[in-house]
């Protein structure tokens, strides 16, 4: 069973916009609501594919219950712990002139000892059965990034395989329990390196290094530039697919469902690749948040090239 764990759950609302002008009123051309989150992310886009999973995390208010029924209606298991306040929203701003995207994001559900302490036995029973996990994203106020390193270990100590995706400082913590997968963004890893990696060369090297220290494979997703896999014993470069993009939102976290089908199905590792960066091109021509057409990623996924790198 595939398992996602998703401490701070969220829906995403993506408003277009001719152009982000300060000091104006800006009328959106269209706005959507859609799925947000990284695991749940992964969770929806798997259900969608006809892959099921059981989504567990921290979920608040009406938004919460929102979230929930999408999963659902997607034939993913839900299992939330109810906390309070509410499940943010992210508001993801495109802007159609420049083609750019903006995230704001906010923090709105408030997590107790007590319900901390729920989840953790939720996710040990799911461990039982888990193929593998994916965990990751931003932690709602009060919990801290060593919850990412706990739940790393508890899966591995189960000899469960993690795919952890997350933004510094929470990638820094959950890397030192050493997970199966990572899978940055070109940002966070610069941010983790404390440096700008500008090329292809200084994102490989990167990669390399965490591979080499904490012995975690790491796909690496550069948006128009494509993506590299460092694999624990070979790497590639994964050119892109040329498509017109509506809106990138959730097209990392398909990589992510891509490698969790794989390892589900005990499949090699570029099956997964190339399920999930077809998805994730599939995904970009959506204007909701993890949102595709099936149609669309099976198309895709002839086109997906693993060219041996370096």
């Amino acid at each position: 069973m595939i398992v996602s764990l998703t401490p701070n759950t969220t829906l995403d609302l993506t408003v277009f916009i001719p152009k982000l002008t300060p000091n104006t009123t800006i009328r959106a051309a269209r706005t959507y609501h859609s799925m947000g989150g990284k695991p749940t992310d992964a969770s929806f886009i798997l259900g969608r594919m006809g892959v099921g999973s059981l989504a567990l995390g921290l979920a608040a208010g009406s938004v919460g219950d929102k979230v929930r029924s999408m999963l659902e209606a997607e034939g993913v298991s839900t299992d939330f712990v109810a906390a309070d306040g509410e499940t943010r929203i992210n508001t993801v701003i495109i802007d159609e002139d420049s083609g750019e995207h903006t995230t704001i994001t906010t923090a709105s559900m408030t997590v107790t000892a007590a319900q901390l302490e729920a989840l953790r036995q939720r996710y040990l029973k799911a461990l039982e059965s888990a193929s593998v996990v994916i965990t990751g994203g931003s932690l709602p106020p009060g919990v801290r990034p060593g919850f990412y390193a706990e739940a790393i270990e508890l899966a591995k100590a189960r000899a469960v395989p993690v795919i952890f995706d997350a933004a510094p400082p929470n990638l820094e913590a959950g890397l030192k329990a050493r997970p199966a997968f990572i899978k940055p963004n070109e940002h966070e890893l610069s941010a983790l390196a404390g440096r700008k990696l500008s090329t292809e060369e200084d994102l490989y090297a990167a990669g390399r290094e965490i591979l080499e220290r904490q012995g975690t494979q790491a796909v690496i997703t550069m948006g128009k530039d494509g993506a590299l896999a460092i694999l624990s014993d070979r790497s590639y470069r994964i050119p892109p697919i040329q498509v017109e993009v509506s809106s990138p939102a959730g097209a990392g976290d398909a990589v992510l469902a891509g490698l969790a089908q794989a390892i589900h199905h005990e499949q090699p590792l570029e099956e997964g690749l190339r399920l999930g960066i077809a998805a994730a091109t599939a995904v970009c021509l959506q204007p909701g948040t993890a949102d595709y057409a099936v149609a669309d990623m099976q198309r895709f996924l002839p086109q997906v090239e693993l060219i041996p790198y370096p």
